[in-house]
């Protein structure tokens, strides 16, 4: 599992480390089971490959961070799109299935939803290079993987950068009124979910492409609402709702309006264990917040 020190890798760490035999690496040795690999440097990723000999590679990491990409795209792309087809020239040559993670983002937002056949249009660097990485595997690898995932949720909190742990940190920091934008459409993905549903389609060896989100399209206004009901601060707490341009001078970088994923081929081949994002969420707060759950609460009261 290359480029494993996020959100993702936690998760597939957990959920493959008893099954099987597993190397997990990164740049940011950020857990005890991680080792040092930069898989930009193709010479570093072939000896850590080769040395290996795995049945699959698992090609986890990727610049997600939009303002970055876009201020840094020679990085973005080498991060992005250059590492993947490294990654598939590895796979290739030692007969071996690649998986490789994609993104709701390649869509323009010009439609309500988008389904697994649905054509992107990436509207900056950061989709541009996801998307590139993604034509590249399906294009020349002999097996592949390709797992679209929406907006991430999961993995110890500590290694969350995303919208619910930035709401949380909100919250726990003091805040009484939230001001998140309610013109942004979106699918949320639980990462413990995606890694076990990945672990599905390898069992059953159902290669190819698919959106992999969890079920019930939903806003960021809506999912901001809903943890201010598993926290019990619907009352407590002020939500104002805003449109994106509110926050255009800290998030400049394109955006589609809508990345609502549909998961019809999982559904199609009766392997969807994704659940519904509602109670996703719960869990994932239940799990790795209750220290913020806690002081939220009684700071609050």
């Amino acid at each position: 599992m290359a480029g494993a020190g996020g959100m993702l890798g936690d998760a597939f760490f957990n959920v493959f480390k008893d099954q099987y035999e597993i190397k997990c690496s990164d740049i940011d040795l950020n857990s005890e089971w991680l080792e040092y690999l930069d898989f930009r440097d193709f010479e570093a990723y072939k000896k850590a490959v080769f040395d290996f000999k795995p049945d699959y590679i698992f090609h986890l990491g990727a610049y997600t961070n939009l303002e970055y990409c876009e201020q840094n795209s020679d990085d973005a792309y080498v991060t992005n799109t250059i590492s993947v087809e490294n990654a598939t020239y590895l796979a290739n040559y030692l007969d071996i299935p690649i998986l490789y993670i994609s993104t709701a983002g390649i869509f323009d937002g010009s439609q309500d939803t988008y389904d697994d056949w649905s054509v992107p249009n990436p509207l900056g660097v950061y989709a541009r290079s996801k998307y590139m990485g993604e034509l590249f595997v399906k294009e020349n690898a002999y097996r592949y993987l390709i797992c679209r995932a929406g907006w991430m949720m999961g993995g110890d909190h500590n290694k969350d950068k995303k919208f619910v742990k930035k709401l949380l940190t909100q919250l726990n920091s003091g805040k009484k009124e939230l001001f998140v934008v309610n013109d942004k459409m979106g699918t949320p993905t639980y990462t413990l979910d995606f890694a076990r549903n990945v672990e599905l389609l390898i069992s059953k060896e159902y290669w190819g492409l698919y959106n992999m989100v969890c079920r019930g399209v939903t806003s960021r206004f809506e999912v901001a609402s809903r943890i201010l009901d598993i926290l019990n601060l619907k009352d407590k707490i002020s939500l104002t709702a805003v449109s994106s341009t509110y926050f255009n001078k800290e998030y400049f970088a394109p955006r589609p309006l809508s990345e609502r994923l549909l998961t019809k081929k999982l559904d199609y081949r009766k392997a969807n264990i994704m659940r519904p994002w509602e109670i996703a969420l719960e869990e994932y707060i239940a799990n790795n917040f209750q220290d913020y759950k806690l002081n939220i609460i009684s700071s609050i009261n």
